[in-house]
């Protein structure tokens, strides 16, 4: 059975890169009837936070896909020490008592390239290793990388194809600190052999650092999961998207705040390099399931559109009106309560009025939050007049014979799109004048706004009591 995971670090908020990772994994793992692992991976104490922490679940409660399994490694470090002791026990690894600080700083003659190791403690017998650990000296736990001669390590990335590199270019990285804490390169191997993870679907920033994990893989016995690094997301000016440098663009709670539907995003975030190969844009949630392949995987990064003014990208909006417009009204009803909620505003009338109405009135709105902005007088009596339905409220005689549309409206125990009609255009040929007239200054009055639904659909979406109310106040 396929076995998946997503590894993210709380040491920052739910980033888009990692929000396109779990997806990518996600899909995969649901196409195959495989299983989802969550693991947190907060073994770099000094980082870690718990607001960073509480972004990634919220990120990920708000996309609402779900998980099968989930681990935090801060629980497993037992199992990270044990595999580092056995791989010193035989041979594959060393201790270092050279302080990290040093080691950093140690001169290389000129033309020997990057540090690959310390020769001194590499060459140290065990039998001194061992008495100096016992006598309280610090080290470091390094794998020992093969040098002479120097092996090939090589794997077949289901993105980015065969993948090679010398253990000579490969210097001997650390698995535990001096701290007795593991790095992300024996903790991320251990789980993923402990938990028994057959693929590893993660950034192309981390496929450097698969050549060290290969090695860990192969000195512990254990089978190397399938490898599958995504091309990265990057900013417009072809930077790659960061925390730093770009803040609040790149987080997934960004787009959630803004009003998006979770589905507009993962689709979103689908396309960003990848494609089904069929031109499809617009997707349900089965359709990017059943889509999805390593085939369909762009190996060049992906642009997130974005500015200064707008941090939100086009497409990510115009994919999200899609699937405004088009979800069930009934799934949709209750994200617009939400968010009207949010601004203190109850619905007006039974459900089926509401959902009517948010029916209705969608087909202009690209995010949950234009129905409590763009759409406010739907829902509260307090809104404004907008310039240009202002002049269409004052047009000559407009207002009078809204106030006589009032009452006959209210005389008429009939309220639909057809008898609205057919009362306006009445009152229109009695009184001489364009229905035009009526018709937008109506408009003008039921909503403050110069466009919108069709007319008579207006009166409807605002209820008899209120509509009548409004003209009878202009």
């Amino acid at each position: 059975m396929i076995r998946a995971r997503f590894a993210p670090s709380p040491t920052g908020y739910l980033h888009i890169g990692s929000a396109r990772t779990f997806i990518f994994n996600w899909l995969y793992v649901r196409k195959h009837h495989g299983t989802m692992v969550l693991r947190i991976d907060d073994t770099d104490v000094d980082r870690n936070t718990q607001a960073s922490l509480d972004s990634i679940f919220a990120g990920l409660d708000w996309l609402g896909l779900g998980w099968d399994e989930f681990y935090r490694q801060s629980e497993r470090l037992d199992l990270h020490r044990e595999l580092a002791y056995d791989l010193l026990a035989r041979g594959f690894a060393y201790r270092d008592f050279v302080p990290a600080s040093e080691a950093a700083t140690q001169e290389r003659p000129h033309g020997e390239g990057p540090w690959l190791c310390n020769p001194e403690m590499r060459a140290l017998s065990n039998e001194e290793s061992d008495r100096r650990a016992a006598a309280g000296e610090p080290f470091v736990i390094r794998y020992r990388v093969q040098r002479d001669p120097a092996q090939e390590v090589s794997f077949t990335d289901e993105v980015f194809g065969l993948q090679a590199k010398l253990t000579a270019d490969v210097e001997d990285f650390a698995l535990l600190r001096s701290n007795g804490m593991p790095t992300y390169h024996l903790a991320s191997c251990a789980d993923d052999i402990d938990l028994k993870i057959t693929h590893v679907i993660r950034g192309q920033d981390h496929l450097s650092n698969t050549f060290k994990h290969i090695l860990i893989f192969m000195a512990a016995g254990a089978a190397a999961p399938r490898f599958a690094h995504l091309p990265l997301l990057i900013a417009p000016d072809g930077s790659k998207l960061s925390k730093r440098k770009h803040g609040p663009v790149v987080s997934v709670t960004t787009y959630r705040d803004h009003g998006f539907l979770a589905l507009g995003y993962i689709n979103f975030l689908s396309l960003l390099g990848w494609s089904p190969k069929d031109n499809r844009e617009q997707m349900t949630l089965l359709e990017l399931q059943n889509g999805f392949n390593f085939e369909g995987v762009n190996r060049s990064n992906a642009v997130v559109n974005f500015s200064e003014e707008d941090p939100i990208d086009p497409k990510a909006l115009w994919l999200n009106s899609q699937h405004l417009r088009s979800m069930p009204v009934e799934q949709l009803a209750p994200l617009v309560r939400a968010a009207l909620a949010e601004h203190g505003w109850a619905p007006y009338g039974d459900e089926q009025f509401f959902e009517h109405t948010v029916d209705t009135i969608r087909a202009r709105f690209s995010t949950l939050n234009d129905f409590p902005l763009k759409g406010r007088a739907y829902f509260s009596d307090d809104f404004e007049i907008e310039p240009k339905a202002l002049e269409k409220l004052d047009a000559p005689g407009a207002r009078e014979l809204l106030r006589v549309l009032a009452e006959r409206l209210a005389a008429n125990p009939e309220f639909t799109e057809a008898s609205v009609e057919a009362e306006l255009r009445k009152l229109a040929e009695e009184r001489g004048v364009k229905a035009g007239v009526l018709i937008n200054g109506s408009r003008a009055a039921l909503t403050g706004q110069p466009v919108g639904p069709g007319a008579f659909a207006v009166f409807v979406c605002v209820g008899r009591e209120r509509a009548i109310a409004r003209l009878r106040n202009v």
